[in-house]
């Protein structure tokens, strides 16, 4: 009889530091899935700043355009004829 107690209290001590790790286990991921989004929230905001970045350089490009360097206006003139056929097929299909 005491084999069988020697095996359930065995059992018993296995089983409760399964339940141990599990709850360390699910702590660590709990931390991890809040890093995630924080991360995840960090990489948003910096692709929105990037963006911000990219528009306010397009906008400078086209002022320096304006101002006077060959190679600009070349480019610009390019831009404003891509806008007047993009316009232009707009009407189009707004008149059909």
């Amino acid at each position: 009889m005491s084999s069988i107690e020697g095996i359930v209290d065995a059992l018993e001590k296995k089983i409760s530091q399964v339940l141990k790790t599990q709850g360390v286990l699910k702590e660590a991921n709990l931390k991890l899935s809040q890093e995630e989004t924080q991360y995840r929230s960090t990489i948003k905001n910096q692709e929105l700043e990037i963006k911000a970045w990219k528009e306010k350089y397009e906008t400078l490009k086209m002022a320096n355009t304006i101002l006077g360097s060959d190679e600009d206006k070349r480019e610009t003139k390019l831009k404003i004829n891509t806008l007047i056929r993009e316009i232009d097929h707009c009407i189009g299909q707004l008149s059909e």
